[in-house]
């Protein structure tokens, strides 16, 4: 659908590129007076994908929430991607989404018509997903937002958290990274149409069946690859399980073009947020590891894949089925006991 006013132009930021920077947030919640209950085993002190409640024996609760302003201009594909990219936040736990609440706000430029497209977008993903849309909220303000509160359901003793990966994991990636890189530069209509295309079924990809394919293969940990890029969600995957994260960089799958694009200078300003987060934490082990290739391993993505920590004798057998379905998935790295740092760029 065609909109007059294009909705990339309403807003100052794209997409998980305008998420606040992992640090800041991190010393905005210091101090804070909360209630404390064993059956909150997954909260926000941990840096996780979505909060998880225990409920049962059998059965724990899965609750996130993620939005952000326009990515694209076609109301009914931004719908799509920002409901696809709060539905990742429970895949990645290992949790299957159940129940949504919209999240909107309408800037008064937009037309009815594209506000109706944008949630028919969401309620497309949310169906593919076997979820149902209960309601929501909506405010008026001077850009749009939309987004989806999201809760699922994980067994207790199956939940897949950020901290849970142990040495000798292999780390397999579910989709390639750039689209930072690339949706800034189309911006400035640097990016072919058929490309453009490319990485907007990529961002509308739910990862569900990536979620399904490894739970079967006893993955220990896992976090989806958003706002914070590879290196940001790896420096806290790293941290949180007390190991030393490889990331062999002539194996993570990512669009080509962004390469050369990223050499010109077109950086989202996330990306050195991420850098500033996590730069400290990560060694670079070959002189040939150039400047745009780091780039785009700081480059956010938004409604990225997945990133796990396979068991090392179940990691190709889960790759090859990966494959099947996600012919973009790769083995990026894996990880060791604790060394003198967090990542290493091999």
């Amino acid at each position: 659908m065609e909109t007059e006013v294009k909705l990339t132009k309403l807003a100052s930021c794209a997409g998980c590129g305008a998420k606040v920077g992992a640090g800041t947030l991190v010393s905005m919640l210091e101090g804070f007076r909360t209630h404390q209950d064993p059956r909150l085993i997954v909260g926000y002190d941990k840096s996780d994908d979505a909060s998880v409640y225990v409920i049962t024996e059998d059965t724990a609760l899965v609750q996130t929430t993620d939005f952000f302003p326009p990515i694209v201009d076609d109301p009914f594909l931004y719908g799509q991607i920002a409901a696809a990219n709060a539905l990742s936040d429970v895949y990645a736990m290992g949790g299957t989404p159940r129940l949504a609440l919209n999240i909107m706000c309408l800037s008064e430029q937009m037309e009815k018509e594209a506000v109706q497209e944008i949630l028919r977008g969401g309620y497309d993903k949310a169906y593919e997903a076997d979820t149902i849309i209960t309601g929501g909220h909506t405010i008026q303000g001077a850009e749009p937002i939309y987004g989806l509160a999201v809760s699922g359901f994980v067994h207790p003793k199956k939940v897949l958290t950020n901290s849970g990966a142990k040495p000798g994991d292999v780390l397999i990636l579910t989709k390639p990274l750039g689209i930072g890189i690339l949706t800034t530069a189309a911006k400035a209509d640097l990016v072919e149409q058929p490309l453009l295309d490319r990485i907007y079924r990529q961002m509308a990809t739910l990862n569900k069946a990536a979620r399904n394919i490894m739970v079967k293969y006893g993955a220990h940990s896992c976090t989806d690859v958003t706002g914070f890029a590879l290196l940001g969600h790896g420096f806290e995957m790293a941290q949180g399980s007390g190991c030393t994260v490889h990331i062999v960089t002539d194996q993570v799958p990512y669009h080509k073009e962004a390469y050369e694009l990223a050499s010109m200078g077109f950086i989202p300003a996330g990306a050195y947020r991420n850098r500033n987060y996590a730069e400290a934490g990560v060694t670079v082990t070959r002189s040939d590891i150039t400047l745009p290739m780091q780039d785009i391993l700081y480059d956010p993505q938004t409604s990225g894949g997945l990133l796990m920590a396979i068991p090392e004798h179940e990691a190709e057998q889960c790759l090859r089925e990966l494959q099947d379905s996600i012919p973009s998935a790769a083995k990026v790295g894996y990880v060791t006991e604790k060394q003198d740092n967090w990542i290493y760029l091999e």
